[in-house]
């Protein structure tokens, strides 16, 4: 575990890992898709997309694989305005724009035979979501909520002082192994073995419902280890068409110590489980179809799952830190994804997707919208890129993908300090994701 946490520690530094800051159509903090075949097509990668990267979405599509070394790259520029409206004083209305705008984030993918029915690989990919700073305060003196910790400072969006935001960067390792146990069927398993860091700051108005009030905002960052396990199967039924199907268990983690006091269940931050099922269609020469539906069990994190008043509206039995102590309120969601390809030349492969999920905050309530203002959830977006194949050996490939305008508006959680109203979050996003691939 120590050797893993070393090279997780470098993914996240030496990659400027400070993975995307807009959660994509219903998908929480999970990344629409992971390498470059998947963001020419929406993020459907069940039965579709035979590349390295099978250990982020279906193991068993290892299978269909060629050897190969495939490298990417995601651009990704996002906007985040907040605004709050109506509050019981009017110092408490005002707007701040998110200062994180543009981020990288790299993934790796690996094949090799071993044999006629055997393959492994190994997969780098990561998640994020939560990154995010809003620099802005209500320019009033002394109107912080916390004077002990922030004295006559104004007030930022949450009533704390000083920047207010989150951030959030996950890496998962996943070693692959895939068996063609039938010439038209693959099972295939990855062990995940996850590294995440987290940081939170501008709270300090909350530490006064925390069961721990000295680690609720301005640690720092702390980090955690875990491991979950994916398992798939890929099922080329036919000459033309072939089914995935792959579920992964939820990923434990260590908790977050410095942030026992905010996050529920003293800091604790699994991955939740999820999966998919799809199918890929070869209608006619050159053409690709395929479709996606995923399921990700947000719920089962108490983190994400309780609801924002709980530890506002009960910080004797429910504080914050607490098993049932305050979260997102998100939901379980369902993903719909569809995409299509076609080889338009020996060379030339050009694709384009399309996803809708969703929003995971449960409702429009003041029990939903206040941390949701960290999270912005778009409901569709779409994608589209091409492959080009330079040599026999070397591909290159491009994404663009563009997360359509999403609002998310509903009461404040600040009503239960007294200052309330309505609040507002509005969110875009642009990507762009370089590949290249290497076949061996």
């Amino acid at each position: 575990m120590q050797s893993f946490g070393c090279f997780a520690r470098l993914a996240v530094l030496l990659s400027a890992i400070l993975s995307p800051s807009l959660a994509h159509a219903g998908g929480g903090y999970f990344l629409l898709g992971y390498g470059p075949y998947a963001h020419q097509s929406g993020g459907t990668a069940a039965a579709i997309g035979f590349d390295g990267f099978s250990g982020a979405t279906n193991p068993a599509k290892l299978s269909a694989a060629d050897e190969r070394l495939d490298l990417g790259m995601l651009f990704f520029a996002p906007t985040r305005h907040i605004e709050r409206r109506g509050a019981s004083d009017a110092i408490y209305d005002f707007k701040s724009e998110s200062r994180n705008s543009v981020f990288t984030l790299p993934e790796v993918g690996y094949v090799r035979r071993l044999g006629d029915r055997l393959s492994w690989g190994l997969t780098l990919y990561g998640n994020g979501g939560l990154n995010t700073e809003y620099p802005n305060d209500n320019g009033v003196a002394g109107s912080n909520f916390n004077p002990g910790k922030c004295g006559d400072r104004p007030a930022n969006f949450f009533l704390g002082c000083g920047k207010l935001g989150f951030d959030l960067s996950q890496v998962v390792f996943a070693p692959t192994l895939s068996w063609q146990f039938h010439p038209r069927h693959s099972l295939g398993v990855s062990p995940l073995l996850g590294f995440q860091r987290f940081k939170a700051y501008g709270l300090q108005a909350f530490e006064a419902v925390s069961a721990h009030p000295n680690a609720v905002s301005n640690r720092g960052y702390d980090e955690a280890f875990g491991g979950g396990l994916r398992v798939g199967w890929l099922g080329r039924v036919t000459d033309w068409l072939d089914l995935g199907a792959a579920y992964s268990t939820r990923v434990y983690m260590q908790k977050f110590d410095k942030y026992r006091g905010l996050l529920a269940d003293g800091g604790a931050f699994d991955i939740p489980s999820n999966f998919s099922v799809g199918f890929g269609l070869r209608p006619g020469a050159g053409w690709t179809v395929g479709a996606d539906v995923q399921r990700v069990f947000f719920a089962e994190v108490p983190a994400l799952g309780n609801g924002t008043l709980n530890s506002l509206q009960d910080p004797v039995d429910k504080p914050l830190g607490d098993a049932d102590g305050t979260g997102f309120h998100w939901r379980n969601i369902t993903t719909y994804r569809v995409a299509i390809g076609y080889a338009a030349t020996p060379r030339l492969t050009v694709r384009a997707g399309w996803a809708y999920g969703k929003r995971p905050a449960l409702d429009e309530t003041a029990n939903s919208t206040s941390l949701n203002m960290f999270a912005p959830n778009p409901e569709q977006q779409v994608t589209a890129g091409f492959t080009y194949a330079a040599n026999p050996r070397t591909d290159l490939q491009v994404a663009f993908g563009n997360y359509i305008h999403g609002e998310f508006t509903g009461d404040s959680a600040t009503a239960e300090l007294g200052v309330g109203g309505r609040e507002t979050i509005r969110a875009h996003a642009t990507s762009v994701m370089l590949g290249w691939t290497r076949r061996f």
